[in-house]
């Protein structure tokens, strides 16, 4: 497996729990500045980790 594929499946994986935790911070929010702040400061980086780790997973050719 090349190291790339791993990396971007590893990426994958913390975009994915970036945004399941968003989700939870999401649900349990009461409305003030903090949790925005931090609702929007994860989601974002679970989001560009999740979108980062799918394209590296996509481009890379599969070299056996």
């Amino acid at each position: 497996m090349n190291l790339k594929r791993i990396f971007g499946t590893i990426l994958t994986s913390l975009g994915i729990g970036g945004l399941i935790y968003t989700a939870v911070l999401f649900s349990n929010t009461s409305g003030s500045n903090q949790d925005i702040r931090s609702l929007i400061i994860f989601g974002v980086l679970g989001l560009i980790f999740f979108l980062t780790g799918i394209s590296l997973v996509r481009t890379t050719k599969d070299e056996s």
